[in-house]
């Protein structure tokens, strides 16, 4: 079912992607800009950005460091100016931090990096472009988020809660804004192989590759989605998992994953 107004073509559109300098925000910038999207990347690593507007040309840069808000302000400024259009048609909060964490292994200032990172960010992305959407009353906010915030895993202890408060925020944006003429998503793979993903030492099932999760985020966004989650094979089944009492979700969870 279509929540959101479906997306026909890119042509013309801006987006402005959040942590696009490796894995799937990159990926999805080059989808987009195959598409023929104006396409905007930012992260802090500069010379990443650098190389991907070399290898697409007319896609612009902007360097930022999400927990810095004054550093999300002014690159909102800089991807306004940037734009062909004057305005702004799509955000995608890709930014991420993930470390395995246990109880027993807890390290405050590593959750604290995933709050900053994870959240944080994503607060100071919408604390800049919501005046700018509101006021255009049109545009698209996405989140990346993951399948770790359904419910709670093992090793998640850190990035899960992190993952759950996107999903949340988007729920709350989707009704906030829907009646504004602004779409909302929420984006929940599952594994993908990325630098994050490297940090797992153990097999990930349904694999997927960071190109292979651009193209379900961009179709999920065409078919007008509120969540896109993939690979469905794998998603689906923790879908299922959400509806169990603890008293069987506990267990359940210790069978699969040996925890």
């Amino acid at each position: 079912m279509a929540l959101n107004p479906r997306i026909h073509h890119w042509t013309g559109q801006t987006v402005w992607l959040v942590g696009a300098s490796t894995g799937i925000g990159r990926a999805t910038a080059a989808r987009l800009h195959e598409l023929g999207a104006q396409v905007i990347v930012s992260a802090r690593n500069e010379v990443a950005l650098r190389a991907f507007v070399l290898q697409h040309p007319g896609s612009e840069a902007v360097a930022l460091d999400v927990v810095d808000m004054a550093s999300v302000r002014e690159a909102h400024e800089r991807v306004m100016a940037l734009s062909r259009t004057g305005t702004l048609d799509m955000v995608v909060y890709c930014a991420g931090h993930y470390k395995p964490m246990r109880a027993q292994d807890f390290d405050l200032a590593e959750a604290l990096r995933h709050q900053r990172i994870n959240y944080d960010g994503a607060l100071h992305v919408l604390d800049a472009v919501l005046p700018t959407l509101l006021c255009q009353g049109s545009g698209h906010i996405s989140l990346v988020a993951s399948v770790a915030g359904f419910r709670g895993l093992p090793k998640a202890l850190a990035y899960g809660p992190t993952k759950a408060a996107l999903n949340s925020m988007a729920e709350t944006l989707y009704l906030d804004l829907h009646a504004q003429g602004i779409g909302v998503s929420v984006i929940n793979p599952g594994f993908v192989a990325t630098p994050m993903t490297a940090h797992n030492d153990f097999t990930m099932p349904a694999l997927l590759t960071p190109e292979q999760a651009a193209r379900e985020m961009v179709a999920g966004w065409e078919m007008g989605r509120f969540e896109i989650h993939f690979p469905r094979r794998f998603t689906l089944w923790l879908k299922l998992l959400r509806h169990l009492p603890h008293c069987l979700y506990f267990p359940a969870v210790r069978r699969v994953t040996g925890e």
